[in-house]
């Protein structure tokens, strides 16, 4: 699955840049017994519908031409969310200063789960409200947005 990832990763780059937008995430999971492929595309002024089909209509051609994916599968292209999951220095990287949950695999301060502002990072951990934490110790991190309803 890896290497369908790589092969497609270029080619939603593109399409994404395309439409004016960037590619935050790409996975192609498979799901009850369906494969689907998915591009989660950003923007600073966020993104909307008409976003996801453009870029679904620009990468379309592309994979068609390419033909990296042998399985059927479904194509979906939406927004990371507010909650979205940070997996790459580039997603740190645009996150510090903002509000994170670290899901941790073992517990800090009697909690399996930090909330605070991602102070910094490095290629060795992070530093969430002023705890450093060593990257072996999160199993997951996304960013924690307050809602105001």
């Amino acid at each position: 699955m890896a290497s369908i990832k790589e092969k497609v990763l270029p080619l939603a780059r593109k399409a994404a840049a395309d439409c004016g937008v960037e590619l935050w995430d790409l996975e192609f999971v498979r799901e009850g017994g369906e494969y689907f492929l998915r591009l989660y595309i950003d923007s600073p002024e966020g993104v909307g519908i008409d976003d996801c089909e453009a870029v679904s209509r620009a990468i379309d051609p592309m994979l068609d031409e390419a033909d990296p994916i042998e399985q059927s599968y479904n194509l979906e292209v939406s927004s990371p969310g507010i909650f979205r999951e940070l997996k790459t220095p580039e997603h740190y990287a645009a996150s510090v200063g903002m509000k994170v949950r670290a899901r941790l695999y073992t517990a800090v301060g009697g909690s399996k789960e930090l909330i605070g502002t991602l102070d910094s990072f490095d290629s060795d951990g992070f530093v969430i409200g002023g705890v450093a934490l060593p990257k072996s110790a999160v199993a997951s991190l996304r960013r924690h947005e307050e809602l105001d309803f």
